[in-house]
């Protein structure tokens, strides 16, 4: 293992050591001693894990392959979850290690998932326990696309940096933006969240969650945190910082004029947006509170999931749709993502046009979006869609032969490959995953990190290993 492998499952061992920490803290101040001497093992523990991995000398400082760079990814995605698992394992007694394993994989990919009926039988500390593993968990995540952008979409690079290329300075000045943007936006959903109100406890754990895109909450109901349409307003608003761009505020606050493509991912995702909220408001304002369906809209193209109830559970397909389609590249959501989309559809137009029309009439190809997309590009995203389908099919058939209903397999499918929540607005807030077998947890575990890695990382391992020549 490079050099560059260890210190950077070492930085992320140390992140979980500082969250360790805090939650060390909050339970000796509230007095909650059951889960303390946990937070305290793991603290000790991923100290000296973080300190031996930087500080070690014995590294080769090779330059790091693909092929490393997806088995670190993949790495990481195994090793922080078993050890965001030892809290829940250690203080209920009757708590299974795979249920343990599932909550920790769910927190620290995003997704939501919980094995827990009421959240009221968590104490306090581990209600905190489990957002910072989401919020630790986003970040994670923006720092494996940085390492796997090559894979994901070398086009998209433009998005970041001007760099053609990584070399480990600008991999470092990226890193250290990407950790002090998302750090600053956090508490900037923080300040938002408690000028409407909300209390503190709750509102931490929101913004860990809207940052992340996750969807563990601090409650049963959000219901009772936001009452008023105009706190509703102020959520669905604050949800869409994990919709645009990490870097969208700050390009704008930076803005020049020759960095005018890094903002034109983020116009597109405004004028979908727009368009989306037009038809619901024109078409369904009539069957929910409007503000109801707003929260609904914007936590579904974000990824997130979470929703008012009661949502009508006829517009659940339309919610899958937008979850599928995802927001930015370069966020914290999920999805097949807009700029792929858009860039497909230029694509087909083109290829259409110019097979109908004679060569000497057409002149002008259709331009939907403003980037010099590749070939190469193009088939990605058609592969990514065929993969997505593929993973769709096993993930649901596995679940089915679990016995669970087909039409529950297909949504919770769905919704784990692109780590989003259940709730209401997807006719799944009742499904219970704590009573389900230990095949579809495992199931769903698995898929849970291919939603975040993608199938395509996978792909190229098989490929690497199993057809050499």
């Amino acid at each position: 293992m490079s050099r560059f492998s260890l210190i950077y499952i070492g930085t992320f061992s140390l992140l979980l050591s500082v969250i360790s920490f805090f939650n060390i803290i909050y339970s000796n101040y509230f007095k909650i001693h059951l889960t303390t001497y946990v937070y305290s093992y793991i603290f000790v523990f991923t100290l000296i894990i973080g300190i031996i991995l930087i500080f070690f000398k014995n590294a080769n400082f090779k330059k790091i392959n693909i092929y490393e760079k997806i088995i670190l990814v993949i790495f990481g995605y195994i090793f922080f979850p078993l050890i965001i698992s030892f809290p829940y394992f250690f203080t209920f007694s009757d708590l299974s290690f795979v249920n343990s394993y599932f909550e920790g994989i769910s927190g620290f990919t995003s997704t939501g998932f919980t094995i827990f009926e009421n959240i009221k039988q968590l104490d306090q500390s581990l209600i905190l326990w489990r957002s910072t593993s989401q919020w630790l968990g986003g970040l994670y995540f923006l720092f494996s696309l940085l390492l796997l952008i090559d894979i994901f979409d070398e086009n998209l690079k433009k998005s970041i940096t001007n760099y053609i290329s990584f070399n480990s300075s600008e991999i470092t000045k990226q890193a250290l933006k990407i950790v002090i943007i998302y750090s600053t936006l956090t508490l900037f959903i923080l300040l938002f969240l408690k000028l409407i109100g909300i209390r503190f406890f709750d509102a931490l754990n929101l913004s860990f969650t809207i940052i992340s895109s996750g969807g563990f909450l601090s409650t049963t109901n959000i219901n009772f945190l936001f009452t008023t349409d105009i706190a509703k307003l102020i959520l669905s608003i604050l949800i869409l910082v994990s919709f645009f761009s990490l870097f969208f505020l700050y390009n704008i606050i930076f803005f020049k004029k020759k960095n005018l493509n890094y903002l034109s991912e983020d116009f597109y995702l405004f004028i979908y947006l727009t368009i989306v909220i037009s038809i619901f408001f024109i078409f369904f304002k009539s069957q929910n509170n409007f503000f109801d369906i707003l929260l609904a809209i914007t936590s579904s193209v974000s990824n997130i999931g979470i929703s008012f109830s009661p949502i009508s559970i006829n517009l659940s397909f339309l919610f899958l749709i937008l979850v599928i389609i995802g927001g930015s590249f370069f966020s914290t959501s999920s999805g097949l993502r807009i700029v792929k989309v858009i860039n497909l559809i230029k694509f087909s137009i083109n290829n259409i046009l110019s097979n109908t029309r004679p060569k000497q009439i057409y002149l002008n190809k259709v331009n939907l979006i403003n980037s010099q997309t590749t070939k190469d590009d193009v088939y990605k995203y058609f592969l990514a869609i065929i993969l997505f389908l593929v993973s769709l099919t096993l993930i649901t058939t596995l679940l089915s032969i679990s016995n669970i209903d087909f039409e529950k397999a297909f949504k919770v499918g769905i919704l784990t490959i692109m780590n989003t929540t259940n709730s209401d607005m997807f006719g799944l807030q009742e499904f219970d995953f704590n009573n389900i077998s230990n095949f579809a947890k495992m199931s769903l575990m698995i898929f849970m990190i291919i939603g975040r890695v993608e199938f395509l990382t996978f792909l190229i391992l098989l490929k690497k290993f199993l057809f050499k020549n």
